[in-house]
């Protein structure tokens, strides 16, 4: 059997800190990096360049939707995962960037297999063999 331990880096990035602290139990197996409002999302990604961005659309400070904007200046090809209650404003998500939007109430899971299939799927297999 093949065992692999890749970790992947994780920015949260939401005014609720409630929902924050339950996105990182629940992503324990990754490095999870946390910002509360979209312009600590910003500058959080500039330093610390994580694989994937969980990032909410109303905010203080700045919305995820300029956020996710300033990310993708940056990083064109930034994993930007948008989470929102808002459905009418998921368009306005793609629109800035994101790859992917989620309509909140969401599951642990469905992050889970977006980094299965978008992230450790295209980097280079390492492990060993049981």
């Amino acid at each position: 059997m093949y065992c692999s331990d890749i970790m992947v880096k994780i920015l949260l990035v939401d005014d609720n800190q409630d929902f924050l602290d339950i996105l990182k139990q629940g992503l324990h197996a990754h490095e999870v990096l946390l910002a509360n409002n979209g312009l600590e999302g910003v500058e959080t990604y500039i330093k610390e360049l994580p694989d994937v961005v969980v990032m909410d659309i109303k905010m203080p400070v700045m919305d995820g939707i300029k956020a996710t904007k300033e990310i993708i200046k940056f990083n064109p090809n930034a994993i930007v995962i948008g989470g929102t209650a808002y459905t009418e404003l998921q368009k306005d998500l793609f629109d800035a960037g994101a790859k992917f939007v989620l309509i909140k109430p969401f599951s642990i899971d469905s992050i889970e297999k977006i980094i299965e299939k978008h992230v450790l799927k295209k980097r280079p297999r390492t492990g060993y063999y049981k």
